[in-house]
């Protein structure tokens, strides 16, 4: 039975997932389905945690909306609703999950590129 799962798990893993971890900028295409029609919604924003490995893997990015309100969403990495990932800027941080984003604003929010 164990085996069974094993399989069923690794033929649902995406091979197309770029490599990216916090601090990142990334560009995520997600599928919308609203009614019977399927549009694809943009998601940018900087990559403040990835947990978990295999099927169960998820990351979490961060934006600031309109009205400066931060708004987070936890994207399962292997979902078939992610059209595409783009990483837009590498970040310099020396965490894995930096939680200190969400007490900054403006200009101590910015992070750093790494070449």
């Amino acid at each position: 039975m164990n085996a069974i799962l094993k399989s069923v798990s690794e033929a649902q893993l995406r091979d197309n997932v770029p490599e990216f971890g916090a601090g990142d900028t990334v560009r995520v295409h997600v599928r919308v389905v609203e009614g019977e029609k399927e549009r694809i919604q943009l998601f940018e924003g900087v990559v403040i945690q990835r947990r978990g490995e295999g099927i169960h893997a998820t990351f979490t990015v961060r934006k600031i909306s309109t009205g400066g309100v931060g708004v987070e969403r936890i994207f399962p990495l292997h979902t078939p609703r992610i059209a595409k990932i783009d990483v837009l800027r590498r970040g310099k941080v020396r965490r894995s999950k930096i939680y200190y984003l969400r007490d900054l604003r403006g200009r101590a929010a910015r992070i750093t590129e790494r070449r």
